[in-house]
């Protein structure tokens, strides 16, 4: 028995019988536009399986839904640092570039080198994907960051920052705290002075990610 691969126009005819308009309401008051549920969209990536040719054409196509999916069946170390840098400023909705820069930058060779250039980026949309890639960065190696740096300039510029911008630095600031008990101290004290997130609508059984309650919280699961 012999499958099919799928073309460009197959798959957005079928993104396009999955759209629901009330989805897409909801999610533009998230800061996003596409109008797919996201179960399905995997479901749609896992029987179309990594595909990276496609992949990069949904991507041209502009469609968030598109390129979510794009996202989800490419092959991260195929993309050259250039991809990415263009990919990360074509991608101004919000889930686009979280799972851009947590599906595949991260996943990628260039993730050092993109994070040190997008933490120097003019744009502040960009520099949140340096931010993003920092924290990570804190999590899983942070041998080489200059981490009470880090603090100093979270401190400094983080309550004035863009939005997206100031969200990454917030995760940064609550993983120095969660992962290093000498800064913990520090970041505690530097999220309750600066209020960051203070007031953001949490759901009943998640953690806040304001960031004294964040680091409180992990901490005493670590701890037990």
């Amino acid at each position: 028995m012999t499958t099919t691969t799928p073309t460009l126009d197959d798959v957005m005819a079928e993104l396009a019988e999955l759209a629901d308009a009330r989805i897409r309401e909801v999610n533009e008051r998230h800061g996003d536009d596409h109008a797919v549920n996201l179960t399905k969209l995997r479901a749609v990536a896992k029987r179309v399986k990594k595909n990276h040719p496609l992949a990069v054409e949904l991507w041209r196509t502009g469609d968030s839904a598109a390129r979510l999916l794009a996202l989800l069946i490419c092959r991260p170390r195929e993309f050259s640092a250039p991809d990415l840098d263009a990919m990360i400023r074509e991608a101004r909705t919000r889930k686009v570039h979280d799972w851009l820069v947590g599906y595949v930058v991260i996943k990628g060779p260039h993730a050092e080198n993109l994070r040190v250039a997008w933490l120097a980026d003019a744009d502040p949309v960009v520099t949140s994907a340096g931010w993003a890639l920092t924290a990570d960065r804190v999590v899983k190696k942070p041998e080489g960051l200059d981490l009470p740096a880090l603090l100093d300039q979270i401190e400094a510029e983080m309550a004035g920052a863009h939005e997206r911008l100031q969200w990454e630095m917030n995760t940064t600031l609550a993983q120095i705290g969660i992962e290093n008990p000498d800064l913990r101290p520090r970041a505690l004290e530097i999220g309750e002075r600066l209020g960051v997130l203070r007031d953001y609508p949490t759901p009943a059984n998640c953690t806040s990610p304001y960031a004294p309650e964040w680091i409180t919280e992990m901490v005493r699961r670590k701890e037990g």
